[in-house]
């Protein structure tokens, strides 16, 4: 069983940054990838960025150049720093683990508000 723990949610205004947090219970390299998605109200759950075991990124059109993953492997943390916050990023934003035949896992979520 793996335990995903989102923090680093809040309020801010337009322009501003926010970084997230993901704590895993165990090692982040064990999983195929580890990634940040986000649901909106009346939206689909999409995805923002991902990042391999190997280390490699992928992000969403929408937040290129905005948004950065990364991770602490020692820490067992993924990250998620995202720069010039728009209202439109305003979510949920969930964490995610691919530990492929072992199954996903998901953290609780935490909101993101984006005020304009």
């Amino acid at each position: 069983q793996v335990q995903l723990v989102e923090s680093g949610g809040g309020l801010v205004q337009a322009g501003e940054s926010l970084r997230l947090s993901c704590a895993a219970s165990g090692s982040i390299i064990s999983f195929n990838e580890m990634g940040w998605y986000r649901q909106a109200p009346g939206k689909q759950r999409e995805l923002v960025a991902y990042i391999t075991s190997g280390g490699s990124t992928n992000y969403a059109h929408s937040v290129k150049g905005r948004f950065t993953i990364s991770r602490d492997i020692a820490k067992k943390t993924v990250y998620l720093q995202m720069n010039s916050l728009k209202p439109e990023d305003t979510a949920v934003y969930y964490c995610r683990a691919d530990w492929g035949a072992r199954g996903d896992y998901w953290g609780q979520g935490t909101q993101v508000t984006v005020s304009s």
